[in-house]
């Protein structure tokens, strides 16, 4: 184990100065320091290397079906027919730009993480202080802290005075942290080591010596760095299932063309170059080709809706997945709790007391049985409320009706408690001090009331017990610690106040004056509330058959009745970070399905936790905001970053930020997902039988040695421009109901099950069939090719666009009363019937297309057809509902 990677916290200081060659006096020479800028290299975390744009660009070719369309390309030009190699080449490019543009933004959390490293540091070097460039700074190096200081590398502190240091970004603590020097146990956790600083986090009061212990990307911080580079992004379920079609859809093309060609070459006498050219209609006619452009438009305009629900999507595909969601790993604090300390009980030696409001604004009562109780008639409870308020460090502030509090939250949520009380509460002078350390665990103040001077005392309920047990000849501690379990139990903090009647002429408080004569006053039991929307949400969950996990930095008790009071799990099984460490990853894809509460957990269980999900089969999205969250937020399906209080590399390496930190914000962004992937379901339903119309037409034709009835230029303006310009419709179909009563949908679930394919084959042989006998009475006539081309184009679009208002409602009837509540349906047919005209009537469309105009019959007739298909298709809809109700009521 090298230098950088021992269990300092683990060490003596006097260890830990000798393991690293270092004089406390004197700090390191320059020759050692330059020997471990030699060993260790510089501070700074390695940079990853970039990918040119023209790169990124190109990796948008990738694609098989693309793959056929450039071949189809390469041979129409070898043909001689430019125009339709133009054609099929820009439909490729636009395709390979639509990706490009839609692609997420490249990775920038490294970035972040570097803008959170401190610049300078102030070490000793050769006996004296010097200021260096935080890159200099080396294993060895000795580093003074002060309140502001960001800490320029891991450190074990050797000296704290007062110490505390901001460490949310890492730990996910939201309090700060009070540092020690003693040494710890090995197996301490990370937000646990307390004689430790970490780089990257902030000094936010007191001040402190500690000695470097790891640089770079040694540090927690660079570690963290690291996983970010490899974890592994994870395709979403509709990505994995577009692959899996494409692949399926290529093997068709290719197994067919090769058939078709071999029989119209040797049974049709077709010449080979004519052949050719039907082959590749046959293959463009198969492509989807304005499927991906669709889909795009679709997820985003899933993505401006979730928006307008405060939920930004930093990646299109991330909408859908959002509809797959099956289980939502949450943070507690702030994202189902309010993060708003707040006193909700308190026990004196005379009664026990109900607390409402919540937050730091003073609106709420201090109730006995249901009752307001005026404090000049509780003596007990107005000492302990004098207590709180006088010996704190805090400012309860107002700003344009909003309260918040300038120092720790839980000395500001006792400020609230006082203001709360029906009579006046004073707030003492203070004579002396003895501030508060997580040494001692209490704080004390000298004050004077009335001409006689007291000691105030307020802390840890255990260090209250000592002092009362020594003062009080009738102090019952095992009554006391009964009424803390109670609250602790309940996730409170328990708060414990005393009190210490000292001579009139005493101007110093000291540690000694407080185990003799103190009386037990009594204690107050805080909590950071649930959200109510936030509890609403997680029963909506249920309903939705989405199983919500919470974890946490906090403490396992307080984690599992916070979450027992939001429904998530019973409030009795929970589990801790150091459980995890000792599980084996099977284990851990056990244990992630049976609990539903994690506690004090590290950025490696986070991430070992969202990977047990994953072997589940379950399509996870995890809550974060810190740097420590970053690893888990880029693997999990769906990274959800704190848009409040989230740090920037969360946020680059989530795929969708909250911007009010709301956990109800999710729900709303899982039902909005939901609605993108059954449009997006049902828009596959519409285009499919376009390529399947057109592919029955051209394959009938070869069979037949008859002409070609649709050009490959044609075939793509069917595809691209057609499909896409009516199927945007379906972008803006409202959510189904029930849909957010169901289930959601098994993570290996194809997108054609064995209904859409039954319904894309039976559509595209109405379309297909129909268009065709329509045309076979012009292959007797004397008409040229452009006339029977263009008569067959006709056709399959008006049909199509028939069937897009069946498509509307899966298998739900057509005319229900949302029939008209889409607007953009109606306008696309409007568009669709303009854009008919077009190509028809208009010269220079005639020439690039290979159209000439037909006249009013040539309307009519296809509109005729179109009611006869739109009419079939909803008795086949109305047979297969009957069916599934049938089904639905069996199970």
């Amino acid at each position: 184990m090298s230098d950088q990677e021992k269990y300092w916290h683990a060490q003596s200081k006097e260890d830990v100065l000798s393991g690293l060659d270092v004089n406390q006096d004197k700090g390191l020479t320059s020759d050692q320091v330059s020997e471990k800028l030699n060993e260790y290299g510089k501070n700074e975390l390695p940079e990853k290397e970039s990918e040119s744009e023209l790169i990124k660009f190109l990796k948008h070719f990738h694609d098989v079906l693309i793959y056929i369309l450039i071949v189809a390309a390469v041979i129409t030009a070898v043909l001689g027919h430019y125009i339709d190699t133009a054609v099929i080449l820009l439909v490729a490019v636009i395709n390979a730009s639509i990706g490009y543009f839609q692609e997420s933004k490249a990775e920038q959390a490294l970035e972040g993480i570097k803008n959170m490293l401190s610049l300078e540091a102030n070490v000793l070097r050769n006996g004296s202080k010097q200021m260096i460039d935080a890159s200099e700074v080396v294993p060895g190096d000795l580093v003074y802290l002060n309140a502001g200081d960001k800490i320029p590398a891991d450190l074990r502190l050797l000296q704290a005075d007062n110490l505390k240091t901001e460490e949310a970004a890492l730990t996910g603590e939201s309090t700060s942290t009070e540092k020690v020097t003693g040494e710890l146990d090995e197996d301490t956790v990370l937000g646990d080591r307390e004689n430790m600083a970490f780089s990257g986090t902030s000094v936010t009061s007191g001040t402190g010596v500690g000695i470097v212990v790891a640089t770079g990307s040694h540090t927690e911080i660079g570690k963290i760095n690291e996983s970010i580079s490899e974890v592994e992004e994870l395709k979403t379920p509709l990505m994995k299932q577009t692959d899996r079609f494409g692949k399926q859809v290529a093997m068709f093309i290719v197994a067919s063309s090769a058939l078709l060609y071999v029989f119209g070459f040797f049974v049709r006498d077709y010449g080979a170059a004519e052949l050719l050219l039907s082959i590749i209609g046959l293959a463009v006619a198969a492509i989807p080709e304005g499927l991906p452009a669709i889909i795009s438009i679709i997820l985003a305009l899933g993505v401006q809706n979730m928006a307008k629900r405060k939920a930004i999507v930093r990646n299109l595909p991330s909408v859908e997945t959002l509809g797959a969601v099956s289980v939502i790993c949450s943070d507690k604090t702030g994202t189902l709790t309010k993060n708003e300390m707040t006193v909700t009980s308190v026990m004196t030696r005379e009664s026990a007391y109900e607390v409402t409001g919540t937050g730091y604004s003073p609106k709420g009562e201090i109730k006995k049985d249901d009752t307001e109780v005026s404090v000049d008639e509780e003596s007990h409870l107005k000492d302990l409320l004098k207590i709180m308020k006088t010996c704190n460090d805090a400012e309860l502030q107002e700003d344009d009706g909003t309260w918040t509090i300038n120092g720790e939250p839980t000395e500001g949520c006792l400020l609230t408690l006082a203001e709360k009380a029906d009579g006046e509460v004073p707030r003492h002078d203070v004579i002396s001090k003895i501030p508060f350390d997580s040494a001692y665990k209490y704080m004390a103040v000298l004050i004077e009331e009335e001409g006689e001077r007291y000691i105030y005392i307020k802390g840890a309920p255990d260090r209250l017990f000592d002092m009362a047990k020594e003062g009080e000849s009738d102090f019952d501690r095992s009554f006391w610690e009964d009424k803390m379990k109670e609250r602790t139990t309940k996730g409170e903090r328990v708060l414990a106040a005393g009190i210490k009647k000292v001579d009139s002429t005493k101007e110093e408080v000291d540690h000694d004056d407080l185990f003799s004569g103190v009386n037990f006053i009594g204690f107050t039991g805080i909590i950071d509330p649930p959200r109510e929307e936030a509890i609403v949400a997680v029963e909506e969950c249920k309903k939705a058959g989405i199983q919500v996990k919470m974890i946490t930095g906090d403490h396992k008790d307080t984690a599992m009745a916070i979450g027992e009071q939001m429904g998530i799990g019973d409030g009795q099984k929970g589990l801790e970070g150091r459980e995890i460490d000792e599980m084996s990853d099977e284990e851990l894809s056990a244990a992630i399905m049976e609990y539903d509460v994690f506690a004090r957990t590290s950025p490696e269980n986070k991430l070992r936790l969202v990977k047990a999900l994953q072997e589940n089969d379950q399509v996870s999205a995890m809550t974060g905001d810190g740097v420590n969250d970053a690893p888990a937020l880029k693997r999990a399906d769906i990274g959800v970053a704190m848009g409040i209080k989230g740090t920037e590399v969360a946020k680059e390496s989530s795929q969708m930020v909250l911007v009010d930190d709301n956990f109800e914000t999710i729900v709303g962004a899982v039902e909005e997902g939901r609605r993108v992937y059954s449009n997006l379901k049902k828009t596959i339903l519409f285009i499919l039988p376009t390529n399947g119309a057109q592919s029955l037409l051209i394959m009938i034709s070869i069979l037949l040695g008859t002409t070609m009835p649709l050009s490959p230029i044609q075939i793509l303006w069917v595809n691209m421009v057609i499909a896409v310009t009516v199927s945007l419709a379906l972008a803006f179909e409202p959510l189904e109901e029930g849909a957010m009563n169901r289930k959601p949908r098994p993570v290996k679930t194809p997108l054609l099950t064995p209904y859409y394919i039954f319904r894309i084959a039976f559509v595209s042989l109405l379309i297909g069939g129909g268009t065709l006998l329509f045309s076979q009475n012009l292959l007797g006539a004397d008409v040229d090719e452009a006339y029977l081309n263009s008569v067959v184009l006709q056709t399959v679009v008006i049909m199509q666009m028939f069937h897009l208002f069946n498509t509307r409602n899966e298998i739900g009837f057509a005319f229900n009363r949302n029939f008209f509540k889409n607007k953009v349906a109606f306008l696309v047919s409007g568009v669709l019937l303009g854009l008919q005209a077009f190509i028809l009537y208009v010269p220079f469309m005639n020439v690039a297309f290979g159209t000439v105009p037909l006249g009013l019959d040539y309307w009519l007739i296809p509109i005729g057809l179109g009611i006869i298909v739109f009419t079939i298709i909803e008795i086949e809809k109305t047979i297969t509902r009957k069916f599934v109700m049938k089904r639905n009521h069996q199970n």
